[in-house]
């Protein structure tokens, strides 16, 4: 009976660790849906963010407040300035050069961020909601961080479908998504449609960022590259592209890594994972939600 109950609470804390996984998987799908490139630098440009709002913290102590807008708005600079020198200066069929030089931004980000007087782990604001410890239901414990980062990638999850699909903008990032050549005949500018794709994609991982730091309540210059293997996974398991795998990618990894850390220990938690990525490489590559050849997220959402 105990084992069913264990096995049960990681579950629960699981599906709600995996909601912040699941933003990050829904940025890269974003990305990729409507772009048709990898952004490998999208973890650092989450730790640009992360890490500026915490330096408002440090400074500022008494205007908690500030830091969720200063985390969000620096990850979308940091973004454009990836966009801009990444993918709108190389060519659209450049796939693999468009790839490598976000791997490169990817080493500047983290570099700078190395570099600056700020490269140590440093405290994330917004202490006393995580100190009131967990809620109890029947034999179920929910940790009240958990509890919160899930209800906020919810909501998220439910802005970023309406905005999708309930907005003019929505049909057009879906009309670029679908065939961009189409939509360029039409009239569409697909680069800019392209641009505000990756600014919505910059605002979910500043926010995914923002939550995952004050539920860890640190942040360290390696949070860049913990957030871009969390989501190349996630979106990997989940489908190369599309929104509702990244969600449903996120809640797996989750799962998968909060029963890891119970029954075999903290320090099989990432080996478990990757072993999970691999699994889904070789038995269904193209993801749950996908297929081999790559399908746009548009298609894969509207089917799912």
């Amino acid at each position: 009976m105990q084992l069913l109950i264990d096995i049960v609470q990681n579950c629960l804390d699981g599906v709600m660790v995996g909601a912040s996984y699941a933003l990050l998987g829904l940025g890269f799908a974003l990305i990729f849906g409507v772009l048709r490139r990898l952004n490998l630098a999208f973890g650092p440009v989450i730790l640009v963010g992360v890490f500026t709002g915490s330096t408002v913290q440090s400074l500022w102590p008494q205007q908690p407040l500030l830091v969720f807008p200063v985390t969000v708005g620096m990850t979308m600079i940091a973004g454009m300035y990836v966009e801009r020198l990444c993918f709108r200066a190389i060519r659209q069929d450049a796939i693999l050069a468009s790839m490598v030089s976000s791997f490169a931004i990817w080493m500047q980000l983290e570099e700078l961020v190395l570099q600056s007087p700020w490269s140590q782990t440093y405290t994330y604001p917004f202490r006393p909601p995580f100190e009131m410890g967990a809620l109890e239901i029947a034999p179920f414990f929910i940790r009240v961080d958990y509890l919160l980062m899930w209800g906020a990638a919810v909501v998220l999850m439910l802005v970023l479908y309406g905005f999708i699909y309930r907005t003019r903008f929505g049909r057009t990032m879906r009309a670029v998504a679908h065939n961009a050549h189409a939509a360029r005949v039409l009239g569409l500018n697909v680069h800019r449609v392209g641009f505000q794709a990756f600014l919505l994609a910059s605002a979910i991982g500043g926010c995914a960022g923002y939550f995952i730091a004050i539920s860890q309540q640190q942040v360290t210059p390696y949070f860049g590259l913990w957030a871009t293997i969390k989501g190349l996974i996630v979106m990997i398991i989940g489908g190369m592209g599309s929104l509702p795998g990244a969600l449903v990618g996120g809640m797996i990894l989750g799962v998968v890594e909060i029963q890891t850390d119970w029954f075999l220990g903290s320090q099989y938690r990432e080996l478990v994972a990757y072993a999970l990525l691999f699994a889904f490489l070789i038995v269904k590559p193209g993801g749950l939600f996908g297929a081999p050849g790559g399908e746009d997220w548009a298609a894969n959402t509207e089917r799912a």
